[in-house]
């Protein structure tokens, strides 16, 4: 009875909100925020830290690709925040997996089984063909243990004499802001101000299999190299054909292992279910996240075989949170939606579709268009107006939200639930948007 009840007073806002929006007010096509939208600005800027920059919408509902702003005005989103929501806002079979499970047990920590975990566990180490996973929270919690991995498994396995392990990182790398991840960072924005840093971090060219070559003939305590198949943050920069595999077949030479940090490029976002998939690549480790939660609940995952896995006993590693029955209905849950519903086969269709569209834009204000799936980028000239924050905040007043990277890149990453009707109508947005821009 209770639980019932719960369910309903749960899922009671999300059946209602549809009717709700119709009484809202009038949508601002200003294009500068209102004075409604402003006082929740005004109350972040005042109460929370000023360590994010975000675009001046305040937003309250989404639905698929959609999202709405406190006053009703309706959006693409394009940012599928940060390719967590790969599934669409509020996939209704992932939030029944959350509304069904909390009622009934949310946590245990990990001092004791429980009944949801283990089915998940199986499901994702078939789906990905590995002998184990070990479930974390976020994607920057996946990749520190991904690197305690790697590091145990050098000294255990390969014989790397105590503390002098070695892990290698690709310039302009992003997998978070942790003292481990800015430690591996060559953006000065992210490791400016946070030093002493993280020590056995070595950082080489991205898309350069001489450097990797040269650092693994030089030292033989590198124990594993972490990459991301396509950079996201750094712009979605795609390295050249055979750089993922001649990297691995590198590593594998001198007894070192492949971590892929496919926490955003992985689980359908760029065509495939994982971006390694590409060349073909099966990593030592593998990080996963962001999508593993469908954007209801925090997950991540990190999986690998017994020979690296097992190198971390009981009791060495952990997450109060990690692995719990609510986080294993809902990763089980996003993963199914993936497969059921064939995203990895949508995002790469229509993102050939979007870039289709988006190369024909006939403006010098735009230098490339690049991509793989619905993992996409623009680029914009540097050297001249509008600036990509300048084509954002339009693409806003347009309805269409995205949000740039790298001062002249605006990233693409809708939700992989796109039609091709609504591809071509964002594909519409944006060049509009663009071309009312004076050259």
């Amino acid at each position: 009875m209770l639980a019932r009840s719960l369910s309903r007073r749960l899922l009671w806002p999300i059946q209602q909100s549809a009717r709700a929006f119709t009484a809202l007010p009038a949508e601002d096509h200003s294009g500068v925020s209102s004075s409604v939208q402003q006082e929740y600005i005004e109350k972040e800027d005042r109460y929370g830290a000023h360590n994010y920059a975000p675009v001046p919408v305040v937003l309250t509902r989404g639905e698929g690709v959609f999202v709405w702003d406190v006053e009703g005005k309706q959006y693409y989103d394009f940012l599928a925040a940060y390719s967590a929501v790969n599934q669409g806002h509020c996939h209704p079979k992932i939030v029944k997996a959350l509304i069904d499970q909390v009622p009934h047990l949310s946590l245990t920590s990990r001092a004791f089984y429980n009944d949801v975990l283990g089915e998940y566990e199986e499901y994702i180490t078939k789906l990905f063909g590995y002998d184990k996973v070990l479930p974390m929270n976020t994607g920057v919690e996946g990749g520190e243990t991904a690197v305690k991995l790697a590091r145990r498994w050098g000294y255990d396995v390969k014989g790397v004499p105590k503390n002098q392990a070695k892990v290698l990182f690709a310039e302009n790398n992003f997998w978070g802001r942790t003292l481990a991840a800015i430690s591996s960072s060559t953006d000065p924005e992210s490791f400016g101000g946070f030093g002493p840093f993280m020590p056995g971090f070595d950082v080489i060219p991205y898309n350069d299999l001489k450097a990797l070559e040269a650092k693994l003939d030089d030292d033989p305590n590198i124990v594993a190299m972490m990459v991301e198949p396509i950079q996201g943050e750094a712009g979605i920069v795609i390295p050249d054909p055979g750089y993922l595999s001649g990297a691995h077949a590198l590593l594998k030479k001198h007894n070192a292992l492949l971590i892929c940090d496919e926490v955003q490029t992985g689980l359908a976002r760029t065509g495939r279910m994982l971006a390694s998939e590409y060349e073909g690549v099966r990593p030592d480790i593998l990080v996963l996240g962001k999508a593993l939660s469908g954007g209801v609940y925090p997950v991540s995952a990190v999986l690998a075989d017994d020979e690296i896995m097992l190198t971390i006993g009981r009791g060495q590693h952990g997450s109060t949170y990690g692995g719990n029955p609510v986080a294993a209905r809902v990763a089980l849950a996003a993963l199914q939606v993936i497969v059921d519903e064939n995203l990895t086969e949508n995002s790469y269709r229509l993102g050939q579709l979007l870039r289709h569209e988006l190369q024909t834009i006939p403006s010098r204000i735009v230098t490339e268009v690049r991509g793989k799936g619905l993992f996409n980028a623009i680029v914009v000239r540097e050297d001249q107006a509008p600036s990509a924050w300048d084509i954002c905040m339009r693409l806003r007043e347009n309805g269409l939200l995205a949000k740039p990277t790298h001062g002249n890149i605006i990233r693409l990453a809708p939700p992989l639930t796109l039609t091709e009707e609504q591809v071509l109508e964002c594909a519409d947005i944006i060049k509009k948007t663009i071309m009312s821009f004076p050259e």
